[in-house]
């Protein structure tokens, strides 16, 4: 789930690929908002001798619609550059990498910064380091204070990291796409297994984060910081974008290619599920190119999900009245098309009007929660997704809640959820030392060296 290789074509191109977008007030300081797109799914910890890296070929872009349009007003775009110390080596590193400015570190990565505003461009940094790989003790010894020497503090409040990351995303990817199953629930899937644990499938593996935190002046619309949860200004939408080139021409016998002609989007991400599990497959491609304001042609997606059609079948019994609902789902429009209004849950709202647009919608006047709840605002936590989505937050159950019913008496107090519906989860929860308390809160990537023995 999320968008670990959603579509049939982005699935090929791992480096251009959207894994997770994030956006959330920072917890540890509260007049920012944090923006973390990652890319490069399933980065096995064991990358050697060429280790996982961001794209030069590829431009990686952070959207914020302020207006309500689905249209960013704001786009932060990063271009990356790999330099190499010495080509007649294959060694990524010659001997341990005390810092970022290592002699020992053979290949290397920068980057720039480039806010897009009202059509006027504005180089914020160029040539920004990233921090290596984790790749063991004797090359990366002290990787977590290595990885802080990348934490950039730049133009007009800025701070950015761009790197290897632990994937902060978990879930069951083994069972999930096995015909839905859900391994607690498992004894009542037509596959009739005795329930069982959940297995985190992306436990140990890294992705490359592009991590932003901007003040929340920056982000709206006339330059305020909002502190008035029920107004309009205080709700930005956002979603992370990849593109490339619109062609390559290979060199034959070189190893070598070229591009050329304008920027091509090719991935792109704003809730986590939308492309991987509520657009059919022959959508998938096409919905990876448009612009998220032209989303309104994927509605019936969203209005009747294909997953809420097929758990009654997967859990004969289960889900009688989420098999008798016909109407459109109004609550998933809501929160995943439009966000939502005020009126519907007390004291909340992150409506940026009728427009349908993926994107994370989050209101900034809502102060982070001094004792978060992974799943969100469903659980009563308005800090949390679907009000944009921190780091932890268990968007799977939430997700998975949400489609099976759960959250339709919002829009239809009549209806009565089967009781299956707000217990629902893969079984799996954030655990304790997945992330950072601080910027850029996913937590430090396992390296190859300790990658743990298969043996008996």
């Amino acid at each position: 789930m999320s968008s670990h290789r959603e579509a049939p074509a982005i699935s090929k191109d791992p480096v251009a690929d959207n894994t997770d977008t994030y956006a959330f007030v920072s917890p540890d300081d509260p007049g920012t908002v944090t923006i973390i797109s990652n890319y490069l799914p399933l980065e096995a910890p064991f990358g050697g001798p060429n280790f996982f890296e961001f794209g030069d070929d590829v431009r990686y872009e952070i959207h914020i619609d302020n207006d309500a349009d689905g249209v960013p007003e704001i786009t932060y775009e990063f271009k990356f550059e790999t330099e190499v110390r010495n080509p007649d080596t294959f060694l990524y590193n010659t001997g341990p990498i005390a810092s970022i400015a290592s002699a020992n570190w053979n290949r290397r990565q920068f980057y720039s910064v480039t806010r897009i505003e009202g059509g006027k461009r504005h180089l914020l940094a160029r040539h920004l380091a990233c921090p290596p790989c984790n790749i063991g003790p004797a090359s990366t010894p002290h990787y977590a204070k290595l990885a802080e020497q990348a934490v950039h503090h730049i133009a007009k409040g800025h701070t950015v990291f761009a790197g290897q990351r632990l994937e902060g995303f978990y879930v069951d990817l083994g069972a999930i796409f096995d015909l839905g199953d859900l391994r607690p629930f498992q004894n009542l899937h037509i596959a009739g297994m005795a329930a069982a644990h959940a297995v985190n499938a992306s436990h140990d593996f890294s992705v490359h984060s592009i991590a932003l935190k901007v003040p929340k002046h920056e982000l709206t619309k006339n330059g305020s910081t909002p502190t008035n949860a029920m107004r309009q200004n205080a709700v930005i939408g956002v979603w992370a974008a990849a593109s490339r080139r619109r062609s390559v021409i290979r060199e034959p016998g070189k190893g070598q290619s070229h591009e050329s002609g304008g920027w091509v989007q090719v991935s792109r991400l704003g809730n986590p599920l939308f492309n991987e599990v509520i657009v059919a497959m022959g959508d998938k491609d096409r919905w990876n190119a448009i612009s998220a304001a032209d989303d309104g042609q994927f509605l019936h997606y969203v209005q009747h999900p294909e997953l809420a059609s097929l758990l009654p079948v997967l859990y004969p019994g289960v889900f009688p009245k989420l098999a008798a609902l016909k109407a459109p789902r109004a609550d998933l429009v809501a929160i995943l098309l439009t966000g939502i209004p005020s009126g519907i849950v007390p004291g909340f709202q992150n409506y940026t009007g009728p427009r349908h647009a993926d994107q994370l919608r989050l209101n900034m006047a809502i102060p982070p929660a001094k004792q978060p709840k992974a799943i969100g605002l469903i659980g009563g936590d308005a800090a949390g997704f679907p009000n944009g989505r921190r780091v932890f937050d268990d968007v799977v159950s939430v997700e998975l809640r949400a489609i099976a019913g759960a959250t339709y008496p919002l829009v239809d107090k009549a209806y009565k959820p089967d009781a299956a519906a707000s217990l629902l989860t893969d079984g799996l929860g954030p655990g304790d030392a997945r992330y950072l308390s601080r910027f850029p809160y996913l937590g430090t990537p396992k390296s190859g060296y300790q990658t743990k023995s298969l043996a008996a």
